[in-house]
């Protein structure tokens, strides 16, 4: 290789290695309690991500609309295991379910049931799954995903029964309670606002450090007499 440019190489050399400089600074656990960069600002997206997941509030004004709505659902799953569960957490959420050859059968309120899913949720999202163990007896996690395999199972068989209203509320627990409450659950939750000015520092250093990389390959491309130039139009005699 020659250095035809010795200027732009010499930039571009000093850019490089001081890219992988950084680079080395990020993946070193530096950063808050001997978090590296990445592990660092991936928790604090999930806690922002977190602060702004809070449906709950909003799915259990929805579910008002069908308290005192009675349904009839067979609720049958592909694994005993699962069965097992889901027929724990309904029995402890006193549903009056019972099993039965084809399924779980299920006659009852749908708002109450609801309503005793969201009260899971919403201790979930706080935190404070020891309430919902100490409910079912269970592993607070485990129990969520009972909940969320019945209302997959609910859902479906609503729609079946051209309960479209009843089976939407449904989906919304599932979807904007229990799977934000089992996500996140454990990790703190904070709001945009308050972290605007980390986000915004990290917005310009990612845009700068790709900027970086592509002026570094630029100089040393340059210093070594690889450029792009635009080709001269051939005049026609």
């Amino acid at each position: 290789m020659v250095v035809k440019n010795s200027k732009a190489f010499s930039i571009g050399a000093f850019l490089a290695v001081s890219f992988f400089g950084v680079l080395v600074m990020i993946f070193s656990p530096i950063f808050g309690e001997g978090k590296n960069g990445l592990v660092y600002s991936d928790d604090m997206f999930n806690k922002l991500s977190k602060g702004s997941s809070y449906f709950i509030p909003k799915v259990a004004k929805s579910n008002e609309a069908i308290k005192g709505t009675q349904v009839s659902l067979v609720i049958k799953l592909e694994k005993q295991d699962q069965s097992d569960s889901a027929l724990k957490v309904l029995t402890a959420a006193g549903t009056g379910a019972q099993n039965t050859s084809a399924g779980i059968e299920l006659k009852g309120d749908l708002g109450a049931v609801m309503a005793k899913v969201l009260q899971d949720a919403d201790d979930m999202f706080k935190n404070d799954g020891k309430k919902v163990a100490d409910r079912y007896s269970m592993d607070e996690k485990e129990a969520m995903t009972s909940w969320w395999n019945v209302l997959k199972i609910m859902d479906k068989e609503l729609k079946k029964q051209g309960k479209i209203p009843e089976a939407k509320v449904v989906s919304d627990v599932m979807k904007k309670a229990v799977e934000p409450a089992f996500n996140f659950y454990n990790i703190e939750s904070q709001k945009v606002v308050d972290k605007a000015g980390i986000m915004t520092g990290l917005l310009v250093f990612y845009v700068a450090y790709t900027m970086w990389w592509g002026f570094a390959i630029f100089y040393l491309f340059d210093g070594i007499g690889l450029t792009m130039k635009k080709a001269k139009v051939k005049k026609e005699v």
